[in-house]
């Protein structure tokens, strides 16, 4: 019997990782969180939801409060009787699938206690999937719905509970293989690409003493001790940094820092820097905002070294020498490890 569905499906994940996966199925039900805004009823306006939601955790960031207001909305306003919906239980790797038979009910003694019934009747396992609605079924929000290639791959695959999947496909032809690993590759650039912005989002939400203290902290990692100018006019080079700290020892490093994300530097900028440097000298030029032609012609030219640092490239050295950061470095801009599979 094959799943009946005429509309798209809800995926509603069973908590972090699927660890209600178990009482999602054994109890008939799926449900959403956010017990810190507490219980809202299903007619509960916007405002109301949003105020919530700020209220509960006023501590999280505008945007993830945001997302949460929006996720409760979808919830309760789209999210009807008589649609199709699944959920992934990661034991056994399945994608079970059912119809959901109620309106909002307040499941008490539940995390994910903001719930509605569901009758399971289908089951998907993950490895019969494509590589493509394997990845949009990865999507991390607690809500979302899937688009229609993927909703007809699950319901044309789907089997019924009660019976046993069909047996392991053979493995596939180097046509399919090859889809899969052009699908797999996309991902990848996707998720490299989002990370690479992220982390250039976070150092240009720095504030101007903020990117001097990491450029700082950058050139320690690199093995040289750094001094900051103090605040206030004519305080000459933002960083300078040595091998000693005191400039006795070459190179001799000085690091102009711009952070103005809107404002690209120019030649002029470049040459009056550049002014008063010694033979031994090094130069630095951090700027969020870029660089000119102009300018990228003026530092080429120069007697004194010069190196041009752009966002991408701060970025670049960030990623390259992050274990090597001190904790003042690190807490302005916080990374974790990211691990992914490789042929």
């Amino acid at each position: 019997m094959s799943f009946p569905t005429s509309s798209l499906i809800w995926v509603v994940r069973a908590g972090r990782r699927g660890v209600f996966a178990e009482d999602f199925i054994a109890e008939g039900f799926v449900g959403i969180g956010f017990e810190e805004a507490g219980w809202l009823d299903e007619n509960a306006s916007d405002d109301d939801i949003e105020g919530a939601v700020a209220r509960g955790y006023s501590t999280k960031k505008k945007g993830s409060r945001r997302v949460s207001a929006g996720q409760i909305k979808r919830f309760f306003r789209e999210v009807q009787a008589g649609d199709p919906v699944c959920t992934y239980e990661p034991n056994q790797r399945l994608f079970v699938l059912g119809t959901i038979r109620s309106e909002i009910e307040r499941r008490d003694g539940h995390k994910l206690f903001r719930s509605r019934r569901v009758d399971w009747t289908h089951k998907v396992a993950r490895d019969q999937l494509s590589a493509g609605a394997r990845n949009s079924l990865g999507a991390i929000l607690t809500l979302f719905r899937l688009n229609e290639m993927v909703s007809g791959e699950l319901a044309r695959l789907a089997t019924p509970l009660d019976e046993e999947l069909p047996a392991p496909a053979p493995p596939a032809g180097q046509a399919a293989e090859a889809e899969d690993e052009s699908s797999e590759a996309i991902l990848r650039e996707e998720v490299v690409e989002k990370s690479e912005t992220f982390i250039e989002d976070r150092i240009a939400r720095l504030d101007w003493a903020e990117l001097q203290t990491l450029v700082a902290g950058l050139l320690r990692a690199m093995g040289y001790r750094t001094r900051i100018a103090a605040p206030g006019p004519d305080r000459g080079v933002d960083v300078f940094a040595s091998p000693d700290g005191l400039g006795l020892q070459e190179p001799r490093i000085f690091v102009e820092v711009k952070h103005r994300p809107t404002t690209t530097m120019g030649s002029q900028e470049i040459r009056s820097f550049l002014g008063g440097r010694q033979p031994g000298d090094r130069c630095l030029y951090v700027s969020t905002g870029g660089f000119t032609k102009d300018a990228r012609y003026e530092a080429e030219r120069s007697a004194i070294p010069l190196m041009l640092i752009t966002l991408p490239e701060l970025r670049n050295l960030l990623v390259e020498h992050y274990e090597s950061l001190d904790s003042e470095a690190r807490a302005l801009v916080p990374l974790s490890r990211l691990y992914w599979p490789v042929d």
